[in-house]
């Protein structure tokens, strides 16, 4: 194909419709080389025109979607179907514990990463993709982690745990099967929560955590209510594509919010346009890490199958070893993960400050810290 720079737009017929295609990037090296005196205003063109005919397709598609009734006999058949899916993979993965517990888990170490893949590749198969994440991370954490034993052993009791739920899903009730959902990965789609209550603010952004692998890329952000309710709000995008832009750590926002099915705290959703009020001078008040550590056993009595836990601790020091640690005023302690120890410490100064975090298997993610009367994302 050639590209003709004096065109007065830059049409490209090739069957790539992600931007920049390869022929738009070479349009961009003649224009970086001087070569094409006009490339700046034909790719500023192009550009708008892609963004226009993706806007256009997207409004189409809505239109037809809006357009179409829902066929309730066709609703219960994929229903069905992704029921028996996914009751035939709960059985085979249940057969997989119980062989990976009887032939102990120190053997599991020894196994390659295709073999935790081989588990997930299956999972996905039976539209259990959240639970095929779990798997297929397990197989890197077993070489990586130095308490990886209790960690499998954990990990291998909720799912466990789920593999039962799911057995006798009927006699949960519309929180616990929420989570539950979640959790194996059976989303709920976004119409069915917006039809639901809607929650005023003003909120408070707590913090977020973004992650990226390689597959698909999230964004977590934790919000709290006037009344003190804390929610998580996520943004999901394939790698060719960006994620919502993350909302200012300790900043108010004046929307209105929809709640997914599940206990608390439960992922939510914006239902109206977002506007900022400012920025709060501190998260509130924080509770010690014993109390948090209780609060966390209380929601994992409740929905054992959840693994991460909001948490914002009040007068705690940053200590440093190999990943990190938090203490209290008490003396209790609780180890990092995920975070630049070294700007931490910095923040802190080796003052007592408060910290919000997602508490995960014993350990806390810090997201965000209150230092001199602001809160400062990490």
């Amino acid at each position: 194909m050639s590209v003709d720079v004096a065109a007065p737009a830059y049409r490209c017929s090739c069957p790539s419709r992600k931007f920049p295609c390869k022929h738009a990037l070479a349009l961009l090296l003649l224009w970086a080389r001087g070569e094409a005196a006009d490339s700046a205003a034909v790719t500023a063109d192009f550009a708008q025109e892609w963004a226009a005919q993706r806007t256009e397709r997207a409004t189409v598609r809505e239109r037809r979607q809006a357009e179409q009734p829902a066929d309730p006999v066709a609703q219960a058949k994929r229903l069905a179907d992704r029921l028996a899916l996914m009751d035939a993979g709960i059985a085979d993965f249940s057969l997989w514990l119980q062989d990976l517990v009887r032939t102990g888990l120190a053997a599991a170490r020894s196994h390659p990463y295709s073999w935790w893949d081989g588990v997930a590749a299956r999972l996905v198969d039976a539209q259990l993709p959240g639970l095929a994440e779990q798997v297929r991370d397990m197989g890197s954490e077993v070489h990586v982690r130095g308490d990886w034993a209790d960690h499998l052993f954990l990990r291998a009791g909720r799912w466990w745990a789920m593999t039962q739920a799911w057995g006798g899903r009927g006699n949960l009730t519309a929180e616990e099967f929420g989570d539950l959902r979640a959790a194996l990965g059976w989303p709920t789609a976004a119409a069915d929560v917006q039809g639901t209550e809607a929650l005023s603010g003003p909120w408070l952004v707590l913090g977020a955590h973004r992650s990226d692998d390689g597959r698909l890329q999230q964004q977590r952000t934790w919000l709290r209510s006037p009344n003190g309710m804390v929610v998580v709000v996520l943004d999901f995008a394939a790698q060719s594509e960006g994620l919502a832009t993350p909302q200012l750590a300790g900043s108010m926002l004046d929307a209105t919010m929809a709640r997914y099915p599940g206990t608390g705290p439960q992922r939510a959703m914006f239902t109206s346009h977002v506007a900022a009020q400012g920025l709060a001078a501190n998260l509130g008040e924080g509770c010690s890490i014993d109390n948090a550590l209780k609060l966390e056993s209380a929601a994992v009595a409740g929905s054992p199958w959840r693994g991460r836990h909001p948490v914002l601790l009040g007068g705690v020091r940053v200590g440093l070893d190999d990943q990190g640690w938090l203490q209290d005023a008490a003396g209790s302690t609780l180890p990092m993960v995920d975070v630049p120890v070294m700007s931490l410490l910095a923040l802190a100064g080796g003052h007592p400050v408060d910290v919000f975090g997602e508490l995960e298997d014993g350990r806390v993610r810090p997201l965000s810290i209150v230092v001199n009367g602001s809160v400062v994302a990490l």
